[in-house]
């Protein structure tokens, strides 16, 4: 059901588009850098790796220029701590850090609002060589002073931090299979308790953020976890609860500990009884409780539809989840009633308004968007043209919800879909396509990697100039 009466987006709305630095920047063994976890990551012989990606490195000045026409109010990016510290810590890279500084400098230049993820997957692999966030005692303090030194540095350009992308996906991977640890699948202990050295790193720099930094530079820091709404099946009360777990499980564990500083009692009850150990110390939970986010961002790409999952599941090993399933608590369905990328993932728009509802009715804090796409294998056409109508199409329906959602009187602050450009996605290369823009290169061959506007460019660029007015 759709409204009438719609409210105007905020007449300062952020629109914009998002990216990520591994997934963009290229230039890997450039500048100083240190390697990544995603450095190493094993692609495949059909995929491209990430040491070229988009050459946002080198032509980030062309790029923003693309964005300044486009009409972007923001730009979210993230920074790579081994671009900064390449082995995570220890002394500065001074060329690393300048590459970001004249990032941000052309951002300003152009009106363009920079807003900065400060950990977006890319764990240095000197420190995950040594346990990663298994290791609290090493990688808590190098978090640390990795994120102070972004607030010294670059804080009086930044208004809009972001702690850590996607905890949620981070965790409930490698539960699965150590997408993020070097392919490692950990045991529920083990994903879990890396889960709570998170928690511990995110609060601590949130804390110092609002200490020492907010007043003088004046700028907000909150989460950036992936947001899906979970569905019943059916009717069924059991299919009821298995919904509830889900939203536990996928959502609320993660930004209760962000928002409220405790952990979610369903969550803890499924820890006593999967046997999980949480090494929880003395003072963790005052830790937890100090963080208090300014706003929320998420990222949403779609629901999730899940049905009753029987206790004698709960031993399942996770390989044989679907999705993210939680053996015991829920298990997932295709929802029939939902149109599919060529990709799989379902199409559900009305998800987002679904989803900006429970997050405000939860937290009652702003809230902005910081990815939402559809990914899509693309060619350029004879007249370097990409007629992406199927792009239009999705960003027209989630922005109704989302003006939906205004029109309810949640208060969303901004709106920056995956992706500003081509780039390459973490598990199908550059194949999948996701930007405005088209970078002219295949998986192998990177051609002259020459930027092209899609339709879907001068669509968002009228959009943004109507500050979403022609959205109904």
């Amino acid at each position: 059901m759709f409204m009438k009466n719609l409210k105007n987006f905020p007449k300062n709305f952020l629109w914009g588009a998002s990216t990520s630095a591994y997934q963009c920047e290229g230039a890997t063994a450039e500048g100083g850098k240190g390697k990544t976890i995603m450095d190493i990551a094993n692609h495949g012989d059909e995929y491209c790796d990430f040491s070229v990606a988009s050459d946002f490195y080198h032509h980030y000045k062309e790029d923003i220029a693309l964005m300044k026409e486009m009409g972007f109010k923001s730009f979210r990016f993230s920074i790579s701590w081994a671009r900064v510290f390449p082995n995570g810590d220890g002394k500065v890279n001074q060329e690393g850090l300048d590459f970001y500084k004249n990032v941000i400098k052309e951002l300003r230049a152009s009106n363009i609002e920079p807003i900065v993820t400060i950990f977006h997957f890319d764990t240095p692999l000197a420190l995950e060589e040594k346990g990663g966030w298994s290791n609290r005692e090493l990688i808590v303090p190098a978090f640390e002073k990795y994120a102070d030194t972004l607030f010294q540095e670059l804080g009086d350009q930044v208004k809009y931090w972001l702690t850590i992308n996607e905890q949620n996906v981070i965790t409930l991977s490698n539960l699965k299979f150590g997408m993020f640890s070097k392919g490692k699948r950990f045991t529920a202990t083990e994903a879990f308790n890396k889960n709570h050295v998170m928690f511990i790193a995110n609060a601590l720099v949130m804390a110092n953020y609002h200490k020492n930094y907010q007043k003088k530079q004046k700028g907000l820091i909150g989460p950036a976890p992936n947001v899906a709404p979970a569905y019943a099946n059916t009717n069924k009360p059991e299919d009821q609860i298995a919904a509830m777990n889900a939203g536990v499980m996928r959502n609320w564990l993660y930004l209760d500990a962000y928002v409220r500083g405790e952990y979610n009692p369903i969550a803890l009850k499924y820890f006593e009884d999967k046997g999980v150990e949480l090494d929880l110390r003395k003072g963790d939970l005052e830790i937890l409780k100090a963080a208090k986010p300014d706003y929320i961002a998420f990222n949403y790409y779609t629901s999730m539809t899940v049905e009753h999952s029987d206790a004698e599941e709960m031993n399942k090993v996770m390989d044989q989840q679907v999705g993210f399933d939680i053996p015991g608590m829920f298990r997932s369905v295709k929802n029939q009633n939902l149109d599919k990328t060529e990709y799989g993932w379902e199409i559900d728009p009305m998800g987002l308004r679904y989803a900006f509802r429970e997050v405000h009715e939860r937290y009652r804090l702003p809230l902005l968007i910081t990815e939402n796409g559809i990914g899509v294998r693309e060619t350029l056409n004879k007249d370097n043209t990409v007629n992406d109508d199927y792009r239009i199409d999705y960003y027209q329906k989630h922005i109704a919800a989302m003006r939906e959602a205004i029109s309810e009187g949640i208060d969303v602050i901004g709106y920056n879909p995956w992706t500003a450009i081509d780039l390459v996605s973490t598990h199908q290369g550059f194949s999948k396509r996701y930007g405005f823009i088209y970078i002219d290169r295949d998986e192998k061959d990177l051609k002259e990697m020459k930027r092209y506007r899609k339709k879907s460019f001068f669509w968002y660029q009228e959009m943004i100039k109507n500050n979403g007015d022609n959205i109904m």
